[in-house]
């Protein structure tokens, strides 16, 4: 089968051995894979693939299932499915624990469900902790960051309609209307607002999700209120810095940082289970939508990369075959 493998930092095309599912997995013919900044640090030699995992890159994909690893799981060829994967979505073929993988939701496009398992499973597992349970009366405000991206539409949509959350977001201005459509209340552009100044005067953040890092660690605690949370799912500015302990401790607020990847099988396959009950059927009711902008060929996924290493694409890129 083709797969996009990785040689002296390039993607390049190959031809590798058709993978066997094993009797907790299903074989599936790829439609689309998702693409994720994940994606490019593994290219760049940054963030190897977990023991066992195919070395190409690839953490999501749709498409259809053609062979079980078990016989139980005989009424699931044919089926249309999305799944979250270790590693190996850049290929025609995957193996996937049966575990992590979802029905097509209704309504969308078989190409455009590559673009939800990793940022509904992203998602779902930090917000639903960093805001808490929901309740008639509370309405968090939260600040989102790269609300343009590929996580980010998805999170603007999940914390609007399944927290019913106050949505702030930081992204280039330009992308100010579609976001809105998506549910945010307020965009601050990143390359012109304070968002710590703007979110402290309007009474501080319940919950901030950020993919920055170390650039935004400061900003990011002032941008809190009293009992606020943070959560770092990504590093692009940085990995150190320097923390107020004590305006930490005054505000009795929280820092976590979570990578699902590397999460232990048993937890993944939970959060799936989780994103099935609760997130799905938002989306089969069409309230939340995959925004999956941008369609690449699967064997010109370098070009995918450096649209996204370039930055300012809107939405999701994903892989297709043809």
């Amino acid at each position: 089968m083709l797969a996009m493998t990785v040689s002296d930092g390039q993607l390049v095309p190959d031809n590798v051995p058709d993978p066997e599912p094993s009797p907790e997995q299903v074989l599936i013919e790829v439609a689309a894979a998702g693409v994720n900044r994940a994606d490019l640090l593994q290219v760049a030699g940054h963030y190897p693939p977990p023991p066992g995992a195919p070395a190409w890159p690839g953490l999501e994909v749709s498409g259809t299932i053609v062979a079980v690893g078990s016989d139980e799981d005989s009424s699931l060829v044919g089926s249309e499915v999305c799944a979250l994967l270790p590693g190996g979505g850049y290929a025609e073929l995957v193996a996937v624990d049966a575990g992590l993988m979802l029905p097509k939701p209704d309504g969308v496009d078989l190409v455009d469900a590559a673009a939800l398992p990793e940022a509904a499973a992203t998602v779902h597992s930090n917000l639903s902790y960093l805001v808490g349970p929901k309740t008639a009366d509370f309405a968090p405000r939260v600040l989102i960051h790269g609300g343009a991206g590929g996580v980010g539409t998805f999170a603007i949509q999940y914390a609007k309609q399944l927290i019913g959350a106050e949505v702030w977001t930081t992204a280039r201005a330009e992308s100010t209307e579609r976001l809105e459509e998506l549910g945010a209340d307020r965009v601050l552009d990143y390359r012109e607002d304070d968002f710590a100044a703007e979110m402290q005067a309007a009474g501080g953040a319940r919950a901030v999700l950020d993919h920055i890092g170390a650039a935004y660690l400061d900003d990011n605690l002032k941008a809190l209120g009293v009992d606020g949370r943070l959560t770092v799912i990504g590093l692009q500015k940085g990995r150190t810095a320097e923390l107020d302990l004590a305006r930490l401790m005054s505000k009795r607020q929280s820092i976590t940082g979570t990578m699902l990847r590397s999460r232990p099988i048993e937890q993944r396959r939970q959060i799936i289970g989780e994103v099935f009950a609760d997130v799905w059927p938002v989306i089969d009711e069409g309230r939340i939508k995959p925004v999956a902008t941008t369609r690449v060929p699967l064997d010109q996924a370098g070009d995918a990369h450096r649209t996204m290493d370039a930055g300012g694409h809107f939405g999701k890129i994903v892989l297709t075959k043809d």
